[in-house]
């Protein structure tokens, strides 16, 4: 099948056949004619299945129709908002809209945090038709006055899951309210968790539902392995492997912000190109480090869970579990960086003696036992008695990221939005709105 078979218009086939795809994936084949239809949408895929230009280009085609009329006086308005977790995803939705729309009269901008807001005050004062938005910056804009959402047509929900484990349910109701009754809604999510069958019963109206990929499955072409190891030994090993199996772009996820920092400039002193990626870090920072991370300048990039859900890499081999999440869907998200678009890729994770129960929750989740081998040289002490997880708020020198904190051993409650990690006994989506400056 190809993507003109799907209904799309020349140009919009044009402009894909020009960044080289010729067949749709398997979420594309689906979610393409279901959002032509106009009607509302429920759709599972895991990233790295061409979900975004799942929906970003039926949206393109319905906005480009010339039978469809806007209203006859003033500035045009916008009539697709598409809200995103992540400055880094947004920025990257964007620039898909604004490749895959190159050969059509339609203009879009991305508003996100983190950057000067004149500018975005200034270019909502032209023609907008798709707006790619952060919902804390949105809000920012909303109050500012500076943004009129009254004519929306399209609502597309990006990344669900991770915008409600982000905290920002506050925000999408207040964002909701300023929009029109009558609408198409379109909510992608990785996993269905009951909050976001929560969202999607109220939000979306008779949907059709699309699931890819089994629920909070990974991806089939990646490889698991768990390296048992003592807490204080991980920064060495994680050297050694990376220095030993001559690894290059490498991802490393750790739990804290902190954690993060103390690790970049570890590998960094041990000849290994490392940044660390963060809420914490500007703007340009993190543009740095992703595109220095994507032309493959910078060996290592170590990120934090919500920092890297933004990172879209089609060949990215390895991805690194410095600390286990503690929530098991995570895992989840994290290894979805690699394996993706047929790709093979690597998923290890650094396991010590606190770990070891969220290793049994990932292994409950993924219906499967990760594979484990000892690497000479790092071999665990039985002896060492496990230590509670550390709460997110800092990290004691020498303990591999992690030290003494509130949270039981391998507690797997949910993160508060902000942290790394935590002993919130709720999830934060049902009583945080903190997503709103990362």
């Amino acid at each position: 099948m190809s993507f003109s078979e799907l209904g799309l218009s020349e140009a919009i086939v044009r402009a894909v056949s020009e960044r080289g795809y010729t067949e749709p994936t398997p979420i594309q084949k689906q979610a393409i004619p279901a959002v032509l239809s106009g009607g509302d949408l429920l759709a599972g895929a895991q990233t790295g299945t061409g979900k975004t230009a799942g929906f970003v280009l039926p949206i393109l085609h319905r906005l480009s129709d010339s039978s469809v009329k806007g209203p006859s006086s003033g500035r045009p308005p916008i009539r697709a908002l598409i809200l995103i977790p992540t400055r880094e995803l947004a920025a990257q939705v964007e620039e898909s809209v604004r490749e895959y729309g190159k050969h059509l009269k339609l203009n879009s901008m991305t508003m996100i945090g983190g950057v000067n807001i004149n500018p975005q005050i200034t270019k909502l004062r032209s023609r907008v038709d798709i707006l790619v938005a952060t919902p804390g910056r949105l809000l920012d804009h909303v109050q500012q006055k500076t943004v009129d959402l009254s004519h929306v047509e399209i609502l597309v929900l990006d990344e669900a899951d991770r915008m409600l484990d982000m905290g920002f349910i506050r925000d999408i109701k207040k964002i909701l309210m300023l929009l029109p009754r009558q609408r198409q809604n379109l909510l992608f999510s990785a996993t269905f968790s009951d909050e976001i069958k929560t969202l999607a019963d109220s939000l979306l109206n008779q949907p059709a539902m699309i699931e890819v990929a089994r629920r909070n499955a990974t991806a089939d072409k990646v490889t698991h392995k768990v390296y048992p190891v003592d807490r204080d030994k991980k920064r060495p090993l994680l050297a050694h492997l990376i220095k030993e199996n001559n690894w290059h772009q490498v991802l490393v996820f750790t739990r804290t912000k902190h954690g993060a920092n103390q690790l970049a400039e570890y590998l960094t002193k041990g000849g290994i190109s490392s940044l660390a990626i963060h809420g914490n870090k500007s703007q340009s920072a993190r543009t740095r480090a992703l595109s220095e991370f994507k032309d493959g300048s910078l060996q290592v990039l170590v990120a934090t869970d919500i920092a890297a859900r933004g990172i879209d890499i089609i060949d990215l081999p390895h991805v690194v579990n410095f600390e286990l999440p503690n929530v098991p869907e995570d895992y989840v998200h994290r290894i979805g960086r690699t394996g993706r678009a047929g790709q093979t890729g690597e998923a290890v994770s650094l396991v010590c003696v606190d770990e070891l129960k969220l290793q049994a929750d990932i292994e409950r989740l993924l219906k499967r036992e990760l594979p484990s081998e000892v690497v000479p040289g790092f071999e665990p002490d039985l002896t060492i008695k496990p230590e509670p997880i550390q709460n997110g708020r800092g990290s004691a020198p020498g303990r591999g990221g992690q030290s003494r904190g509130r949270a039981a051993p391998g507690s797997a409650a949910r993160k508060p939005a902000g942290s790394g990690g935590g002993n919130s006994t709720r999830p934060p989506a049902l009583h945080r709105s903190g997503g709103r400056h990362r």
